[in-house]
């Protein structure tokens, strides 16, 4: 087994996380499949590359067996049949504390688009997930005790690791730098499964930024040798799988095909989506500009292709289709939360309509009202598996069919894409990658979705509408007025590396695939 050295500094309680054992595991984890993960991550970019010639994807017709043939996904264990409402945070002490008495029943513990891999979190979010399943998690703040509270039903911890593309460089496996994923996903398996299992539970998954059938068969043989080496019963893991970028979208049943015996249901991620979307088509011409983020809503036909073909395929298969979120935070302005809290509970209450047996938000305060949109449909059943949504039909041109987008490219919208992106990646390096910005919680997908979206304007020469064109001299003028309205509020050595960043990945010649990969750089 190849030689696994910790190069991250000290983190409390850090000897209960990363001992011999556990990094034995993660050292075979990684021997197994990290070259099949570099392979893959190689595909994708073949594949890019195609539909940026074609200017098209398609459903795949050497798997037109797959989709066309009778399979179901395994029964879901009874702590993941009902999940009308789930809760998403990163796994710092306090979030895991309220997300779990927050009345939700599913809680997304997230170590990847709402965390920084700062050691620290990798670390110690692995420290409060074990407290928390053993119930021994408390936080003292000083100010406040926070503690699990005796009177509500807990949620159901279902973990994100990072996706298939980020590494973790304060681990070295066989002198190279090891898989994020395999980091998060083999620390918490082999520290907890069998905890979980025990208290009737088990150690359950989302899997984020997956663009492939075959990047979930490659999650499946993970699963399938931890649960063999760990000597737990074979499906005993559950994964729901995030449908965030476009090409995955191709590819639904193909991917709950291959998780089948793991598989738990599909969600339907939306603002990564939207960046996919960008990302993939970002020179592809007129027909894949999207207006100002804020214009799109889920009604825009292509997001509705997305959303039904997801209910579709998770009922037809016999697992649960999982709503977006509901990023709003509630304000101390009573009239920003009338607002507000009306357009959750239009789009709530459309899920819950299409068939969607749950969906997320990003805080407690805004459980009780998905809930009742969710109680309104499902009653006392647990989720509504039974409407199979055969009236769907949902074709490869409109899943694409992006230039039907109401809306505009405005001056407010540019600018706006500038202060989210800066701010955002000036959380995100300070540490906090679930940022309340303008009363909503963002993660990297807002800052994705801004810089890819100024990207693309400037290299299609969108013209906004104050007749101006977007230009790189446009954004950078944009730019240096919102780092001057910023400074007071952003401390220089998170605001500045975070105006160069943003300026990087927004305007540089070369598109990066991701803007967390030279973030990274920029952390200690």
């Amino acid at each position: 087994m190849s030689e696994v050295r910790v190069l991250g500094g000290a983190v409390e309680r850090d000897d209960e996380i990363l001992t011999d054992e556990a990094l034995r595991f993660l050292g075979d984890l990684h021997d197994s499949f990290a070259a099949t993960r570099d392979e893959l991550l190689a595909a994708r970019g073949h594949r890019r590359e195609e539909a940026r010639r074609t200017g098209r994807l398609d459903f795949l017709p050497e798997t037109r067996e797959i989709r066309e043939s009778e399979w179901r996904v395994a029964e879901a264990p009874p702590a993941l049949r009902d999940r009308r409402v789930e809760i998403t945070g990163p796994t710092d002490r306090k979030m895991t504390i309220n997300a779990l008495n927050s009345g939700a029943k599913v809680w997304l513990a997230d170590f990847e688009d709402a965390n920084t891999p700062h050691w620290a979190n990798v670390v110690s979010g692995q420290v409060n997930l074990a407290d928390a399943i053993r119930k021994s998690i408390e936080l003292d703040t000083g100010v406040k005790r926070y503690s699990l509270r005796d009177d509500v039903e807990h949620a159901t911890i279902v973990v994100r690791p990072r996706g298939w593309h980020l590494d973790e460089r304060h681990l070295e496996i066989g002198g190279r730098k090891a898989v994020g994923a395999l980091v998060d996903f083999g620390l918490y398996f082999f520290h907890n499964a069998k905890e979980l299992l025990s208290r009737g539970a088990g150690p359950y998954f989302y899997l984020p930024k997956m663009e492939s059938h075959r990047e979930a068969r490659l999650w499946n043989d993970v699963f399938t040798h931890a649960e063999r080496v760990l000597g737990v019963e074979h499906g005993t893991i559950r994964a729901t799988v995030l449908i965030e970028t476009i090409p995955a979208a191709f590819e639904m049943e193909e991917i709950l095909y291959e998780l089948r015996e793991h598989a738990s249901g599909l969600n339907a991620g939306r603002w990564d989506y939207l960046f996919s979307v960008i990302k993939y088509f970002r020179d592809a011409g007129a027909d894949f500009i999207l207006p100002d983020r804020n214009s799109v809503t889920m009604t825009a036909p292509f997001m509705r292709a997305y959303t039904e073909l997801l209910v579709r395929t998770c009922h037809k298969r016999g697992a649960f289709a999982i709503g977006g979120m509901a990023a709003f935070i509630p304000s101390k302005d009573p009239e920003v939360n009338e607002k507000a809290f009306a357009k959750v509970r239009d789009d709530k209450a459309r899920e819950a309509g299409d068939g969607f047996d749950g969906s997320w938000v990003a805080h407690p305060g805004m459980v009780p009202l998905c809930a009742e949109e969710f109680d309104k449909v499902l009653g006392d059943r647990p989720n509504q598996l039974d409407r199979l949504r055969e009236d769907v039909s949902v074709s490869a041109d409109a899943l694409l069919n992006v230039a039907a987008t109401e809306g505009a490219a405005t001056k407010a919208g540019l600018r706006g894409a500038v202060d989210v992106g800066v701010r955002y990646i000036a959380s995100w390096l300070g540490g906090n990658g679930a940022a309340a910005l303008h009363n909503l919680m963002e993660d990297a997908a807002t800052a994705e979705i801004s810089r890819s979206q100024v990207w693309q304007w400037v290299r299609n020469g969108v013209e906004l509408d104050t007749g101006e064109t977007v230009t790189e001299e446009l954004v950078r003028s944009v730019l240096a007025e919102v780092r001057g309205e910023l400074a007071a509020d952003i401390p220089a050595e998170l605001l500045d590396p975070a105006v160069e960043l943003f300026e990087q990945v927004a305007l540089a010649e070369v598109f990066a695939d991701f803007l967390t990969l030279p973030a990274y750089d920029r952390i200690d």
